[in-house]
């Protein structure tokens, strides 16, 4: 069953990667995520809509470091830039992290399964030691040492 899965995450990557436009649309974003200053921002932004100067108040950088993030953030399609009067809010678009998590999505299935099936060998294991100690000594403990 595992080569099964194994060959429709490769077709479906494969498909993924012909699709051109949608693969440097998510190479753009894990680019992106790879940072955690803009991976903390995300997570702010996740919240509600902020300004490069609350964006800034956690951080001990410059405001042009912090525009360059947030640069880097709208220039993958994570975020967006918003008009409120003089206010110029940030907000997160949720439908490139979606992206993200459709294109990870194959691996943690695949994952979980394999995760799975060692949950259920090891518990195997342990039903077996467990009935060997309650047995007794093994038939090699019985026998005189030489």
């Amino acid at each position: 069953m595992n080569s099964n899965l194994d060959m429709y995450i490769s077709s479906w990557l494969y498909r993924q990667m012909a699709m051109e436009y949608r693969t440097d649309r998510l190479s753009r974003a894990f680019s992106a995520l790879a940072d955690p200053t803009r991976r903390t921002i995300l997570a702010r932004l996740a919240v509600s809509e902020a300004t490069v100067s609350e964006l800034m108040a956690p951080f001990e950088l410059s405001q042009p470091t912090i525009s360059k993030h947030l640069k880097v953030l709208e220039d993958a399609g994570l975020i967006e830039r918003g008009r409120d009067a003089q206010r110029r809010p940030r907000k997160l678009v949720a439908a490139a992290l979606k992206d993200v998590a459709d294109w990870v999505e194959p691996f943690r299935s695949q994952w979980e399964g394999r995760l799975d099936n060692l949950d259920r060998h090891l518990a195997a294991m342990s039903k077996k030691e467990k009935q060997h100690v309650t047995k007794g000594p093994s038939a090699r403990q019985k026998r005189p040492s030489r």
